[in-house]
């Protein structure tokens, strides 16, 4: 993806301001004599992610040992990082000793803080915005929380939804007097979830663990309908190409937001976006920070919203989180403004045109599949393999893959691919040709 600071239309109404009509009417003083002619004969040029993997790929000639080409998911992405992100996340002027209770000494970062929400509300299409959580699964369990109340306490859980989330629900549930109780679907997506006058919320993931999309209006449909919350658990850079929850009808909106400029870094930290309807501001957990003006006029940022029983009156909160993760949230607010509207659309693109390409390819070989064939999908696909699927994957390893994530709930044969905008097409096929020699 290349960029430009400025569009043609840009230059244009900059042009026109100044009364010429061209760049080359900006440099007439200069002599012809000293003016280049023609082609420096250099190459085109590239972008960063491009020259970034040319540069990966000599760094790799002196280790003897290329670095592993990853098609793995699962909830954690290879998405490409521009340099500028963590360039900027490092300065001193988003950087406090502690937490921003003193807005004269932390306006830096409650402002990024700030933009960081009205970002997360413009992606989901929803009216407000924490300053971020610790995690997508803390994320999900605190609107869990939101939704409960009265004699609606049950939480219906879509059979989608990543198996990993479901436990954590399950460990806070055992303390909040419930039990998440799934309800299955068919084919890999939908299902029929009953919704009586005690259920509090039905959560959705889409794309779900299988990376399919889920018919998640329908769904919403059914919970509003029996009076319940609808969550949505959602993937940040899907929301290019995909409705988002705020227009397919969720009421609360969660996500991991690792993949907004944040490194895989063995596992985290990560944190966690969740977006809600204005109804739900004062039950959200954690920080809002809000705008406002100081005594002389001036803009200034401030924490507006804060559940104080959060930090003294701990046995009546909604919530015992009263903290966030700001480093990422900062990288995930400059990683949001580098791609831009149009960056968002071209990343969810590439990954569902390289996913198309790749399932394609892998499903070519003998003996492997797709595990439900007719189910549309994003950027993640799960193969059923002739093989023990772990089998696969070590085979792969020695080849220079990371295959996948085997998926043992659904059987022993079946492994989650994930493609991003970093896989090239020569990737892909040297992979499908890689894992049809392991499996011959």
């Amino acid at each position: 993806m290349k960029f430009a600071p400025h569009t043609d239309a840009e230059i244009g109404e900059m042009l026109s301001a100044i009364g010429i009509e061209s760049l080359d009417s900006l440099f007439e003083q200069i002599p012809p004599s000293v003016r280049l002619e023609g082609s420096l004969g250099l190459p085109d040029g590239v972008s960063e992610l491009e020259i970034v993997e040319d540069l990966r790929a000599l760094a790799a000639r002196d280790r003897h040992l290329d670095e592993l080409v990853c098609f793995a998911g699962a909830g954690a992405y290879d998405h490409f990082i521009p340099a500028v992100v963590w360039a900027l996340a490092a300065r001193s002027e988003f950087s406090t000793s502690y937490t921003p209770y003193q807005p004269e000494l932390s306006q830096g970062v409650l402002q990024v803080l700030f933009e960081f929400q009205s970002m997360v509300c413009e992606l989901t299409g929803m009216d407000v915005s924490n300053a971020s959580l610790y995690d997508g699964a803390t994320a999900l369990v605190e609107a869990v929380h939101m939704a409960r109340g009265g004699e609606r306490t049950r939480v219906l859980v879509s059979e989608g939804v990543d198996p990993r989330l479901v436990e954590t629900l399950r460990t806070y549930g055992s303390g909040s007097g419930y039990e998440p109780e799934i309800f299955a679907s068919e084919d890999g997506r939908g299902g029929a979830p009953a919704v009586g006058d005690d259920v509090a919320a039905v959560v959705v993931q889409h794309p779900n663990v299988l990376g399919i999309l889920e018919p998640a209006s329908e769904l919403f449909s059914v919970a509003r309908e029996g009076g319940a919350r609808a969550i949505q658990v959602f993937d940040p850079l899907s929301l290019g190409v995909l409705a988002p929850p705020g227009e397919l009808g969720a009421d609360i909106a969660v996500a991991e937001g690792q993949s907004l400029g944040n490194h895989l870094a063995f596992g985290g930290p990560y944190l966690g976006l969740i977006a809600a309807r204005m109804s739900d501001v004062r039950r959200m957990p954690g920080r809002i920070v809000g705008e406002t003006v100081d005594v002389d006029g001036t803009p200034g940022y401030v924490l507006t919203l804060q559940a104080r029983e959060q930090h003294i009156r701990r046995e009546k909160a909604n919530s015992n989180i009263c903290t966030n993760q700001t480093l990422m949230a900062v990288a995930a607010t400059i990683y949001l403004g580098w791609l831009g509207p149009e960056g968002l659309v071209e990343v969810g693109r590439r990954c569902a045109a390289k996913a198309a390409y790749a399932a394609d390819r892998l499903t070519g070989i003998e003996g492997v599949s797709l595990l439900h064939p007719s189910a549309p999908f994003f950027k993640e696909f799960a193969l059923r393999v002739p093989v023990p699927a772990d089998r696969v994957v070590a085979a792969l390893v020695e080849r220079g893959f990371l295959a996948g994530v085997p998926l043992p709930r659904e059987g022993d044969d079946v492994l989650l691919v994930a493609l991003t905008e970093r896989r090239s097409k020569e990737q892909i096929d040297a992979y499908a040709e890689a894992m049809g020699e392991a499996l011959a």
